[in-house]
Parts: C-alpha cells; structure tokens; sequence
C-alpha cells in the first residue's frame, strides 16, 4: 500500500489534475474523490443524443485512447511488491445467477462489457473499454482511471461521458448510459498516481434516441438556461421592428435584437457604385486616391474648439475605438484644445443598405425512451479485493492500436479476452512511476484499457469479480510488440471507493 507524501511544511505545487483537483469539483473524503459528469437529466439527454444522432455517426468516428505513447510502452520491473491492508473480501455479481453449470469450449463474452466514449481537452472522441458492475441502485461502470479524467490534457474531468454495453459499430443494443458522476482515489484525481488508475462512474438510465427531434423557440434568458441542446441563427427584419426591438427589447419576448450590418464598400469602378462620406484618421485622409479603396479627399479637415472635459472624454473614446472616433485631438500654442475631422469619399455596392436582424434562440428536443437501468438490462459483475496473486484471470477488452511496431493485429471492432494467471509480484513501470501493479502476459493493445480483470469467471453465467481493470501495455521481451498487461493492484482502499460509488443514486433522463 503506498501512499503520496507529502514535503515538510506541507507544501507541493499544484500542477495537472493537482490543480484541478484542488480548483474544481473534487471533493475527498478519506481516500474517495468525487466529480460531477453529467450535472442534469437535460444535459445528459443532450449527450445521448450527440452520440447517437445520424444513426450513431459520433460513435463511429471515436477511436481508441491514446494516453500510452509507443516510448511508454517499456520492459515491466519487479518492485517486490506490497502486502494486502485488509482481509480478502468480495461482492457478488447481479443477473444470470440462476443458469447452470454447463461444460463448454468457447469463451462466452459477458453482457456486460462495452465501450466508454468521451470527448477529450483537445476536443477529440475516444473511447476505452469498461463493464457494468454491482451496485445498490444498478448503475455502475468500472474502467481505468485515466478513461475518465484527462490526464494527457492536464484537465479534469472527460466531456459527454457515456458507457455504451454491447457495442458494435454505431450500435447502441441496450441503449447509451451517460456518465453521472465519477468516483476514484483522492491520489489519482489529485497526483496522477497510476497505482490508483481505476474509476467507478454512476450512469442514469439508459437512452434510446430514434433519430426524429423537434424544436421550440425561447426567450435569451431561458435559452441561456438551459443545458441540453441548442441552436440559434440570424434573420433578417425591417427597420421598423429593429427600432421596435431596440427601444423595446421585451417587446418580442422570443427574440434578442441584433445590431445591423454596415454596407458593403466597393471600388469606384463597380457599376453603379454610389459615394459615401466616410471619416478617417489624418494619416489615411493624406494617402487618399493612393490605394484602391480609400477614395478622394471629401472637403477640408473640419476643426471645432472645445473644452478641455470636451477634449479628455473624446480621446477617451478614441483608446477604446480608433476606427469610430479618429479625429484629431491637440492643443494650440494659445491653449486652446481643437478636435479636427477628416473625411474622404467611399463607394458602396449597389443596394448595400444596411440590413438588420434579430437573433431566433430554441432549444431541441430529440425523441428519447427511457431504456431503463444498466444492472437490470445486462447484469453487473461482481467485485473482489485483497485476493492473492497467481490466481487464474480472464481480461476483456476493444483493443485497436498497433503494436509499437507498426503491425496492427485488432480492429477494436470487436472484444477480445486473455487468460492466464497474475504475476506472483508486483510490479512498476518507469513510464507512469508504477510500483504497485500486478500483471498478466497478453497481446492486447490500446483500446483495451478499462477493460475488466474477472476472477472466479463462469463461462455459462458470463458472471465473475472485478479484481483489476487493463491500465498500461507493455513490452517485456524487447521486441516492439505488446505482451504483458497490467492493472492496479485492487486492496481495501480500492474496496473503500468502490462502496461510495455503489451507494450512490442517478436516476433517469427521460
């Protein structure tokens, strides 16, 4: 069991999702951390259905994280490991319970793994691996730590999280589970300490989005309000109703009046271009018939007296917009302040008045089902902490990225599984300062992380433990491929934000 330690004094600099975790949302709770994803059933019905609009199109272009660079993907190093802080302990998994035993040879995939999608800090979708797992209110997903919070972006929290189970190329069987809130240890939220890079995210109930959407226009303040999906756009309105809406804006309760668009300005040669008065700077009034564009000197430079209050509001003006008020500002050898005016001709377009708009707001409103909770629709592995090591596993994952040798054995199309047993030791990485992680010899790659470690796995049931979740790839024989795995070594702590995360209620979208 390690812990973070901190320097005497208590001083440590806060950088990464140190500085998130200590700005945001976080909130720790002995070794718990806790933050918010989806903030509302609004908001989470709009991330239902930017991932499922266009027949899944969101889904279809995500690919698999990237967070390992092919230099992290290095030789693992025996640590001598930690020992358990608590009693072995476990949780028994929901659904399918009551199926018999039954003697098979093929490997039959759980219900309850699928895909996680988010959207991260630069603006890229990805998604890993994960499952559905026991809880009180049956509505929770495991996956790797670093599949939730954004580690590569130094950001907090993913955007437009959701768990998809069962997935298969833009399909969503048993409906998109949005992400509500997200449970880890308080030292991988805060320090970034990889033998702590496991989550636990409460989901609400499913969405089914059939494609069909309908929209409403609101006022600028209900629009600012609301949190699920939204559009505005411009149309154009007489004078008459633009000055209506500008001395009373309340008086078209669904619109915010937009100021109007300057003509547009043309060359003297433009058939039919009509002459405008235009007023510059005294530098562009002196080039005047020079450049194409800048027009003839328009008369003298007109110069007023003024005060000197008169003088300081207008310079005032002037630093906040040099192009709308360009006069010249001075004082005379008498004292007196004087501004002057210059002014030259522009050519406009041909029926370029000015036009005027206001600006439509409404809101969308996709036709959503409630597809109900996720234990209920594909079951929930169970979960198990403190257990030996050496003990038989079987891993299920989306793997996708090639070997760091180019060759690229998966499409991520479909799961895939590896078995075998743990490493005895633990064991750490150089790449992520890894000291306590247990592993198993597999070939999977990127895409694969968050994906389950089930012990005690029933083929017939398709139930087993959680007991560790695909957090780094590895290279253990040199050769620039993939074949080791490795996960988190799941102890009582594990345990301590496991239960916080099953306690806690979600609810429904729609």
């Amino acid at each position: 069991m390690k812990r973070i330690l901190i320097p005497a004094g208590g001083v440590i600099a806060a950088t990464g999702l140190l500085a998130a975790g200590l700005a945001g949302t976080a909130s720790a709770a002995s070794d718990v951390a806790k933050d918010n994803l989806a903030t509302s059933a609004a908001n989470a019905n709009a991330i239902a259905s930017f991932w499922a609009e266009n027949n899944g199109a969101a889904l279809k272009a995500a690919t698999e994280s990237n967070v390992w660079e092919k230099s992290d993907v290095a030789k693992l190093q025996s640590k001598g490991g930690s020992t358990t802080d608590t009693k072995p302990g476990s949780t028994a998994p929901i659904g399918e319970e009551k199926k018999t035993a039954a003697k098979v040879q093929n490997v039959n995939m759980p219900k309850t793994i699928g895909k996680v999608f988010f959207v991260n800090g630069k603006g890229e979708k990805k998604w890993c691996s994960a499952t559905s797992i026991q809880s009180q209110y049956r509505n929770l997903v495991a996956t790797a730590g670093h599949c939730v919070y954004d580690t590569g972006a130094n950001a907090d929290v993913m955007d437009k999280w959701v768990f998809v189970p069962g997935y298969y190329q833009g399909k969503a069987p048993w409906g998109i589970y949005v992400g509500k809130q997200a449970f880890t240890h308080y030292d991988f939220d805060v320090y970034e300490d990889y033998d702590r890079d496991y989550a636990f995210v409460t989901v609400y109930n499913g969405v089914k989005v059939d494609g069909s959407e309908s929209s409403k226009n609101v006022s600028k303040a209900e629009w600012d309000k609301y949190t699920g999906l939204k559009d505005s756009k411009d149309v154009e309105i007489s004078k008459e109703e633009y000055l209506k809406g500008s001395v009373d804006p309340t008086s078209t309760e669904s619109y915010w009046v937009k100021r109007g668009s300057a003509p547009e300005a043309t060359g003297p040669d433009f058939p039919g271009a009509t002459v405008g008065k235009v007023e510059v700077s005294e530098g562009r009034y002196n080039r005047a018939g020079i450049g194409k564009g800048n027009g003839r000197k328009f008369g003298e430079p007109v110069t007023e007296n003024v005060t000197a209050n008169e003088a300081a509001a207008y310079k005032a003006k002037q630093r906040r917009n040099s192009f709308k008020y360009p006069a010249k500002v001075e004082r005379d050898r008498r004292g007196n302040w004087t501004i002057t005016h210059f002014f030259v001709q522009q050519w406009y377009k041909p029926g370029s008045d000015t036009k005027f708009y206001k600006t439509v707001f409404y809101i969308i409103d996709h036709k959503s089902l409630d597809a109900g909770r996720l234990g209920d629709n594909v079951g929930g592995q169970g979960f198990a902490w403190n257990q030996p090591t050496g003990k038989a596993i079987r891993v299920f994952g989306y793997p996708a990225a090639a070997h760091p040798d180019g060759n690229k054995n998966y499409t991520g199309i479909t799961p895939k599984w590896c078995y075998g047993k743990t490493t005895k030791k633990l064991v750490g990485s150089a790449a992520k300062k890894i000291e306590e992680h247990v592993a198993l010899k597999c070939a999977m790659t990127e895409g694969a992380d968050g994906g389950p470690w089930l012990y005690n796995y029933s083929n017939a049931k398709r139930l087993g433990y959680v007991n560790g979740v695909t957090s780094t790839f590895n290279d253990q024989d040199g050769n620039g491929r993939v074949d080791y795995i490795s996960s988190p070594y799941f102890d009582g702590e594990t345990n301590t934000v496991y239960k916080a995360a099953a306690a806690s209620w979600s609810g429904k979208v729609v």
